[in-house]
């Protein structure tokens, strides 16, 4: 039970279904879906493309999709992989010959072929009930009607705009500048791309008009795009893979994404007597950190696309763990900087729905970093993501960028179980940062006995190489006895991630949690 003289939000609790996500209008439009006699599903891609619309710096057509889903409660989870792959003609050599050690962001290099429309359908046909058209009926109103920009969009809004191309400056910004709080913003061009996917699914985007449109845009740019790479475009689905810890299992999402990184972290969280630290003291804090440091450093050496190098079984592996955890002093930082070779994520925008039925639906949707590549299509406006600035270009590398490879991915869904029940289905946006925040939002329920809302709220950390970074919410004294320890302390500009759950009680109420780092909220009814 949290303060009630101290500033701070409840936890939502409802009975029949429930949506917790970043921004209000497109909580609300899902939950509208649910009352109206749609599932989690059906909910959850009109929620995730109206993000685009309300986030469009974080998210949108042009970017990826991960989904966990489970049908039923006396169904086993899945896992849907809406990442796109590398264009036939990626050549590592070619670049690497220009001079480059590392793709360029803002490249058509870096534009990997957009997943989440194809996901969306694939996730719609597999599981929905309403159909696309139904689902991006909102969206499409939306885009035409516009949205007021949220105080945490136009912050971010700002902040990434000076990476937007010439073409993308005139679908994103107003007169040369980024819209201010309550400014509204509207993609007309984009209605008529939705539309089209309303009335043909997924051949209405990766076809005919919308497809030419995009590879066009791209080979004006330098890029080597084809329309054979946007029709080849297929998602897959595939069974998650876990961890347990403290009587909780949790879900990750499978390579190419990160998701094997927390379970990596939670099996090595394991090897320490975490319950005995202060939650928000600085020995947590380090711990925490040199757990990331080589966790990360594992996850940069082998995750990869599946079809190249499978390591789940090696970074699962208890020994692994051990053996890494036998590194750590808990009295001094690790002094070597794990060096990274890929770019590193920052943005993304997360949903979970859970509906009457307790069907549920953990799902993330990002065009990688702010404003993404910043090249928009010439007609329509579809900014592209730079997912492919997530490949390497080290020869040999199983992350070196290749053709139809799908790149090591950042964004990750979770779910929680015990007993082989269903108890949460959350998301911690922030990049790099999420298999970081996942092991701290469980671990801060299963050793701390926070509720879902101050397991979200409570101040957050993340060592990013030689830096580590802290939130204001940690007294100077926490700083000191970190730099006594060899930390470099950043308080960074913005907040770290942003979290969304929803818990399932044991009498069966849905509570929902909403990061107030971000606009949004859980609403249910």
């Amino acid at each position: 039970m949290r303060d009630f003289h101290l500033p701070g939000r409840s936890a939502v609790h409802a009975c029949h279904g429930m949506v917790a996500t970043s921004h209000p209008v497109a909580a609300q439009a899902s939950l509208e879906v649910l009352k109206s006699g749609g599932n989690a599903v059906d909910a959850a891609i009109t929620g995730a493309v109206l993000l685009g619309l309300c986030e469009p710096q974080m998210t949108g057509i042009g970017g990826d999709m991960f989904a966990l889903v489970q049908p039923s409660p006396d169904q086993l989870p899945v896992a849907l992989n809406g990442s796109g792959r590398a264009i036939a003609a990626a050549d590592p050599d070619r670049l690497r010959k220009q001079g480059h050690t590392k793709i360029d962001l803002q490249s058509p290099d870096a534009v990997t072929i957009p997943g989440a429309i194809d996901g969306f359908c694939t996730l719609s046909e597999s599981y929905g009930t309403w159909g696309m058209d139904r689902c991006l009926a909102p969206s499409i109103n939306y885009a035409r009607t516009g949205i007021p920009v949220a105080p945490r969009v136009a912050f971010d809004w700002k902040t990434d705009a000076n990476v937007l191309g010439s073409v993308a400056q005139n679908f994103y910004l107003s007169n040369g500048k980024a819209p201010i709080m309550g400014d509204i913003f509207r993609a007309p061009k984009q209605a008529d791309v939705l539309e089209m996917i309303a009335k043909n699914g997924r051949s209405g985007f990766y076809e005919g008009d919308v497809a030419r449109d995009m590879v066009e845009s791209l080979q004006s740019q330098g890029g080597r795009h084809t329309l054979d790479d946007f029709a080849q475009n297929k998602p897959t689905f595939s069974a998650p893979i876990s961890a347990d810890y403290g009587g909780v299992t949790l879900l990750e999402h499978p390579p190419n994404g990160q998701g094997a990184t927390a379970l990596l972290m939670l099996n090595m969280l394991k090897e320490f007597d975490i319950k005995s630290m202060d939650p928000w003291g600085p020995d947590r804090i380090h711990l925490e950190a040199e757990i990331a440091k080589l966790a990360y450093d594992a996850r940069d050496r082998f995750i990869s696309d599946p079809d190249v190098l499978n390591a789940t079984e090696y970074l699962l592996d208890p020994k692994l763990a051990k053996n890494l955890s036998a590194l750590i002093d808990p009295k001094a930082a690790i002094k070597t900087a794990m060096k990274r070779s890929e770019a590193v994520h920052k943005d993304t925008v997360y949903i979970t729905v859970i509906d009457e039925n307790r069907m549920s639906v953990s799902l993330i949707y990002s065009i990688f970093h702010g404003f993404g590549s910043g090249i928009a299509s010439q007609k329509y406006g579809i900014l592209f993501q730079n997912r492919g600035a997530g490949f390497n270009l080290t020869p040999g590398h199983p992350n070196e960028l290749g053709p139809n490879k799908r790149p090591m991915h950042t964004i990750i869904p979770g779910m929680l179980m015990k007993d082989q029940n269903l108890i949460a289905s959350f998301g911690v946006m922030g990049g790099a940062y999420q298999p970081n925040g996942h092991v701290r939002y469980l671990s801060n329920l299963v050793d701390f006995g926070c509720d879902p809302q101050s397991a979200i709220d409570a101040p957050r950390s993340f060592a990013e190489g030689e830096i580590l970074k802290l939130e204001r919410g940690y007294p100077e004294s926490v700083h000191q006895d970190l730099i006594k320890k060899g930390h470099k302390i950043l308080v960074p500009e913005g907040p770290i991630g942003g979290a969304q759950s929803i818990t399932i009680a044991e009498n069966g109420t849905l509570i929902g949690a909403s990061d107030p780092r971000k606009d949004g909220c859980a609403i249910g009814y």
